[in-house]
């Protein structure tokens, strides 16, 4: 790719990235849960990074899961819970514990850290912590972080204010092992550390059987890559998660607001999605 930056350490076949994206709600409002623009802006910014190839899958699962051969790192960006299409079925299941056995990195980007109970356990094995019904919680508040742990994925990461959808009060492994908390946000306690694991919002995982993990409960909305701070952990996470060397400075991921406008995809009449929000909320109201 023009404009590639050499990175130490790149293996002589190239790491390849499958970015899966969830299915895209319409109509809704422009940039919210815009997983299929995410990824491949996700796919953009990577390829900034020379030894990288990158594949991209949509609505949740691909037509021939053979992309995932060679696959150095699986990157989800969708819907969680009952979303989770590799949820749907014991094969899709045990191929994704196959791609864990065998090390293959692994990042979950905003819901797709939660599940539902009866899958806790040994999602919990894949990330570290997950998302669970009734003890997690969620929210969308205004954070800043200023200061950042010593780690690779924080490498070159600069503070960032932000008001963004996060998922917190996760339900990590137990005594954090393997766990590198990475960004805390909550609305008490904003983007410091204070409120302890509670507030942990990305972290990495050291799996015990091999193999590393990356999430990031934030990105509800398309906006949030405009910061550079957030580009820059998330680029980082996913090359990290596919053993790729990251430079002192942070891997490159330079997008500026037309590239970034450019990926998103069409969500339908503004107007109807302005009509139809307040009406489902009014049908809740009546219904309480």
């Amino acid at each position: 790719m023009s404009g590639a930056v050499p990175a130490t350490g790149v293996p002589s076949q190239p790491a390849k990235i499958v970015l899966v994206s969830g299915t895209v709600k319409t109509p809704d409002k422009l940039g919210h849960h815009d997983y299929l623009a995410g990824c491949a802006l996700a796919a953009f910014l990577l390829q900034q990074t020379s030894g990288v190839s990158v594949a991209a899958v949509r609505d949740g699962w691909p037509e021939d899961d053979g992309v995932f051969e060679g696959v150095r790192s699986l990157v989800f960006y969708t819907g969680g819970m009952d979303k989770h299409a590799f949820l749907k079925s014991p094969e899709r299941i045990e191929r994704i514990q196959r791609l864990i056995d065998d090390e293959v990195g692994i990042v979950m980007l905003h819901q797709a850290v939660r599940y539902p109970r009866e899958f806790a356990e040994q999602a919990t094995t894949w990330i570290g912590g997950v998302h669970v019904p009734d003890k997690s919680g969620r929210g969308h508040w205004r954070t800043q972080h200023l200061t950042f742990p010593a780690h690779p994925v924080t490498r070159g990461v600069q503070p960032w204010k932000i008001k963004d959808g996060w998922l917190n009060e996760i339900q990590f492994v137990d005594r954090m092992r393997g766990i590198t908390p990475l960004l805390w946000s909550s609305r008490e306690h904003r983007g410091s550390n204070e409120g302890g694991t509670a507030d942990v919002v990305a972290w990495t995982y050291d799996r015990p059987g091999g193999g590393r993990s990356f999430c990031f409960t934030g990105l509800d909305a398309h906006s949030a890559w405009s910061v550079p701070g957030v580009r820059q952990l998330i680029v980082n996470g996913i090359l990290w998660s596919a053993r790729m060397s990251i430079p002192t400075a942070g891997a490159p991921c330079a997008a500026d607001e037309t590239v970034l406008k450019s990926y998103l995809t069409p969500r339908g009449s503004s107007g109807s999605w302005t009509l139809r929000h307040p009406l489902r909320r009014l049908r809740r109201l009546a219904g309480s």
